[in-house]
């Protein structure tokens, strides 16, 4: 199939899943992952309609971002973790960071932004199975607090909403717990009212589980292999 056809694909089934949760689906992003992908298929996704794309390397992208600048409405996510020393380098390429996790890297994005005078939207990636080799706040955490805390005097950042990836299992459906562990943490967020956070955005769901997420109250999806194909070596 090509990239279009697995785009309405996707679609389609983003908008059954939104139905059997009693949803909008016009409340759910679709973000093309096109990590690894080439300017090619990702110019290929936006003719066929997708504004939102995720990149999971600073230093893939700066490769890419030359050609794609003529892609005027487009929005650029890094979704991948993201070193502090490339703080600077990620704050001028990215329209947004999904993928924050500590206070010290909000702070080099937020002294970085200030200099471009850009406002750069985050997410807190949220690490909900507690896997030692993921990147990602603990939802209990004191980390976390402190950087909720820190919010309103990160002036040039938009905190916007919380981002996890589950534990990878063949079964999507063991995927759903982990959902709705980011969904009770989001609504805990909301009600504390605190000065300058957002939890509007809850990125959650990827090619194999994306239809449990959105069940679950995902906003964005992050899709590649189902729109892309697989990518090589994999």
């Amino acid at each position: 199939m090509s990239v279009a056809e697995n785009i309405a694909d996707v679609r389609e089934r983003i908008t059954a899943a939104a139905r059997r949760a009693g949803r909008d689906p016009g409340e759910i992003t679709l973000m093309a992952v096109s990590k690894t992908f080439a300017v090619e298929h990702i110019r290929e996704a936006y003719a066929d309609g997708l504004r939102v794309f995720g990149e999971n390397r600073v230093q893939e992208f700066i490769g890419k971002a030359a050609a794609l600048r003529n892609l005027r409405d487009a929005e650029w996510h890094m979704i991948g973790h993201l070193q502090s020393n490339k703080a600077a380098a990620a704050a001028e390429l990215f329209t947004a960071i999904d993928s924050l996790d500590s206070l010290r890297l909000a702070e080099k994005l937020n002294a970085s932004a200030e200099k471009l005078g850009k406002k750069l939207g985050v997410l807190i990636e949220i690490n909900v199975g507690g896997e030692t080799a993921k990147s990602g706040l603990a939802p209990d955490s004191g980390d976390l607090e402190d950087l909720l805390m820190a919010a309103p005097g990160l002036d040039h950042l938009e905190l916007r909403g919380l981002m996890t990836i589950p534990p990878f299992t063949e079964d999507a459906q063991e995927a759903r717990p982990y959902f709705r562990q980011l969904r009770a943490l989001r609504d805990q967020i909301a009600a504390q009212r605190l000065p300058a956070v957002r939890v509007d955005v809850l990125s959650m769901g990827m090619s194999h589980d994306f239809e449990i997420a959105i069940e679950e109250g995902s906003t964005c999806v992050r899709v590649g292999t189902a729109i892309f194909g697989p990518r090589k070596g994999s």
